[in-house]
């Protein structure tokens, strides 16, 4: 039976339709009206896009630096697994604040993403301090993001840190147990450090530039979905993403 996209079976009502469990020690249960570019004769507050935000991500995948999902249709690999540690340094949905929730993503791009807009599979995280209103405002603004018909997607909750020290930025899920990021800024022929501009990162209408790393440790030990890796593609990223059209990705065509 062919599937219904995400979009249209979710929308905005992610998580009232999709279970929500909440992480325990012992176990847990694995549980996008264009914006028009306003006159100065029609441009008014209320003409702001009803949603908005600007989030600082901690990314790793299953590919070699740098990934050529980027450039391509296909990963490196019939697969390409991800870490995605999202924290909202600014951002709002209505009258909803979303600055400051975190919220983690892992999954499998799979092999269509690009050919035929559908992900393998992904599981949802958010920090035990981001609210109700948070986590329903922040679903429909990641499916509008990414744009992929998911064939598995979840949602649990998990405590989320994130750190950046010197060239070494650290993420973890659940303590460490359930996904992890460990990643090394490339130093660049200066030392200075790799900024790749100019390249999309998925539909989000602007980003700060890829400031390249390298996976010490990126892996995932979610039930049914364990991987681990290092020595692969890694990146910090700040996007700005918000209702209306989006930019979507370059020749790979996401």
């Amino acid at each position: 039976m062919k599937r219904r996209s995400v979009l249209t079976s979710i929308g905005f009502g992610l998580l009232a339709q999709i279970p929500f469990v909440r992480a325990s020690r012992a176990a847990s249960a694995m549980a996008a009206e264009n914006w028009f570019a306003a006159t100065p004769e029609s441009a008014s507050a209320a003409e702001k896009p009803k949603w908005q935000m600007k989030a600082d991500y901690i990314e790793a995948c299953g590919c070699h630096l740098f990934c050529p999902c980027y450039f391509n249709q296909h990963a490196e690999h019939p697969h390409c697994e991800f870490n995605m540690a999202v924290k909202v340094r600014e951002g709002y949905s209505g009258a909803t604040s979303l600055t400051g929730a975190k919220y983690w993503l892992t999954g499998d791009l799979g092999d269509e993403w690009g050919t035929n807009h559908k992900g393998k599979w992904v599981v949802v995280s958010f920090d035990p301090a981001t609210t109700k209103e948070q986590r329903d405002a922040l679903a429909p603004m990641i499916l509008k993001t990414y744009g992929l018909e998911w064939g598995e997607l979840k949602v649990q909750e998990a405590a989320i840190e994130i750190t950046r020290t010197h060239d070494i930025a650290e993420a973890t899920l659940g303590g460490g147990k359930m996904a992890a990021m460990k990643l090394k800024r490339e130093p660049g022929a200066d030392g200075t450090g790799i900024v790749l501009r100019n390249v999309k990162y998925f539909g989000a209408q602007n980003n700060s530039g890829f400031e390249l790393y390298r996976s010490i440790e990126h892996r995932s030990d979610l039930p049914g979905h364990t991987f681990s890796y290092s020595d692969r593609n890694a990146f910090l990223i700040s996007i700005d993403t918000r209702e209306g059209d989006s930019g979507g990705m370059g020749a790979g065509g996401k």
